[in-house]
């Protein structure tokens, strides 16, 4: 044993030797110690963990570095083509088409879309059939279109700035007669400041996430337009729901919303509420004060979107502000359209000049588009001028409204959701029925809404394509009669949630009460030739 223990002693005194060189080697590198104090303490001197995590690093380097590629040429069931035979094969094949093909009552919907000669206005020439007849498809609600005076002011315009701004408000495409809108605006809504943005669509769903942040807390009406809830969406703050206009709803999520943060001892955030003044999708009215009351008492910011109600409610077209008697500045954004009210284009948001100042940083849509041409900011302008000066047209659009309701509201065979004051109004089949049960209906099961979701409590039950079919049908008819109305056209399946099909008629100022009339009793009988059939 003595012997083999000397015999061996040259070879571990060899390997001990290699080993401390190999040490005092890998010392002289920079950073070694380090290396070695991390080993000694996360691993309490344990070499099979330390092994381990070599061998895994390894094996993550082998499995970068190898080749992505496993195909073997020599293998057996690889097939060596030629290269005629991969340009026949490439010939031949066919991709997936990038949408589905139209439907039958798509393509014909495209096909009967009535088509406008010459201006827009309450009397329209159409090219297909060179008829004129009664316009109450646009939103020419004061009757604006085509005025004279706003039309010479225009080509004034044109002539001294050109038809493009060619540049974002950021950058170079500020005008003097953009600041002069911005003031118009401003001045007539009673507000602190204005910010005029090129596109009506993209105001709302610019200002909503210029203002409201993740971790933010909106609460929001069930039947606010697309454009809310876009701007909602893209703003990926914690949204909460209270059924559509009404109000009883909003505060109950208001003291929901108010416990669950005492409840999560959740750090205090922004809480805005989002609303419309005139509703786009149905033509109800908000509550305003009551609206107010609930926003001040619950410590809320309130974005009020009225689009529709601009220009066409109150005495001078100020909106709901004017009509309810409210100050604007008890509103903090205050969105509108300029392409609605004014019959110029864009849109524009009413607050404190913080508000409109930060916008013009952090507005996507101001930021980024290019500023409204001169000669629209103009027209806006000069409209504004006439609907402060001559608020008789806002009689005739109110007396207006009230002739239509009047001869629709006695209908059996439809529902009217809208406002009686509302210059929308929305007209709905009346269910039936055989319409509760419908195999390509929308049919919810009627549950209590919860603020985090958009199912409301006492959802509404419709066949989609049944009532599109007969709208469509009473449109035709109203047509054929002189009197151009428009079934609304929705975005299926991109909205956050499916609005019932319906028929809009947009009153204006432009037509006579005497036209009115006539406008009003087509469409009645229209309603009545198609609609009489289901019974």
């Amino acid at each position: 044993m003595a012997d083999n223990s000397q015999a061996l002693e040259p070879v571990l005194n060899y390997v001990n030797a290699s080993l401390s060189y190999l040490y005092h080697s890998f010392l002289s590198i920079p950073g070694s110690s380090i290396l070695i104090r991390y080993v000694r303490s996360s691993y309490q001197n344990d070499p099979l963990r330390t092994l381990l995590e070599i061998i895994l690093l390894l094996f993550a380097l082998r499995t970068i570095l190898q080749s992505r590629t496993r195909a073997d040429r020599a293998a057996k069931n690889y097939v060596q083509l030629s290269e005629s035979e991969i340009d026949e094969l490439v010939d031949d094949w066919v991709p997936e088409p990038l949408v589905a093909p139209l439907s039958p009552a798509e393509q014909a919907q495209l096909n009967a879309l009535p088509i406008i000669s010459g201006p827009a206005g309450p009397k329209v020439k159409l090219m297909q059939s060179g008829k004129t007849v009664l316009n109450l498809t646009s939103y020419n609600f004061a009757g604006l279109a085509g005025n004279e005076h706003i039309k010479e002011q225009a080509i004034g315009a044109l002539r001294k700035y050109g038809v493009g701004s060619c540049g974002p408000p950021g950058f170079y495409g500020t005008i003097d007669v953009h600041m002069q809108l911005e003031q118009d605006l401003a001045n007539f809504l009673g507000s602190e400041s204005a910010i005029i943005y090129s596109q009506a669509f993209s105001t709302a769903s610019s200002v909503i996430p210029a203002f409201c942040k993740r971790g933010d807390i909106i609460v929001a009406d069930r039947g606010v337009s697309f454009a809310l809830q876009k701007g909602i969406q893209i703003s990926r703050t914690t949204v909460r729901w209270y059924d559509h206009n009404d109000l009883a709803s909003l505060e109950e999520v208001l003291v929901s919303v108010e416990k669950e943060m005492k409840k999560k001892r959740a750090p205090l955030t922004r809480r805005f509420i989002v609303s419309e003044g005139v509703f786009e999708n149905d033509g109800q009215m908000v509550d305003l004060p009551k609206l107010i009351e609930l926003k001040q008492k619950f410590k809320y910011r309130l974005v009020l979107d009225e689009s529709i109600s601009f220009g066409s409610v109150g005495r001078t077209g100020r909106g709901l502000t004017e009509l309810y008697n409210v100050p604007a500045t008890h509103i903090d954004m205050l969105v509108g359209s300029m392409a609605t009210g004014l019959n110029s284009a864009g849109g524009f948001c009413a607050g404190s000049h913080v508000v409109t100042e930060h916008q013009r940083d952090n507005g996507t849509a101001f930021v980024f588009s290019a500023a409204l041409p001169a000669l629209l900011a103009v027209s806006a302008s000069e409209a504004i001028g006439i609907l402060r000066d001559n608020p008789g047209c806002l009689r005739e659009l109110v007396e207006n409204v009230r002739v239509v309701r009047g001869v629709l509201d006695r209908l059996e065979c439809i529902e009217i959701p809208s406002h009686p004051a509302s210059p929308l109004i929305h007209i709905y089949v009346r269910n039936s029925p055989a319409t509760l049960e419908v195999p390509n209906g929308i049919a919810r099961k009627t549950n209590k809404s919860k603020p985090n979701s958009l199912v409301p409590a006492d959802p509404d039950v419709f066949d989609i394509e049944s009532e599109e079919r007969l709208l469509q049908d009473v449109v035709d008819e109203a047509l054929a009669q002189g009197v151009l109305i428009s079934r609304v056209k929705r975005l299926r399946g991109q909205e956050a949630l499916e609005p019932r099909p319906s028929i809009k008629i947009a009153v204006t100022a432009g037509l006579s009460r005497k036209e009115t009339e006539k406008a009003a009793g087509v469409i009645r009988a229209a309603l009545l030739k198609v609609l009489g059939k289901r019974r």
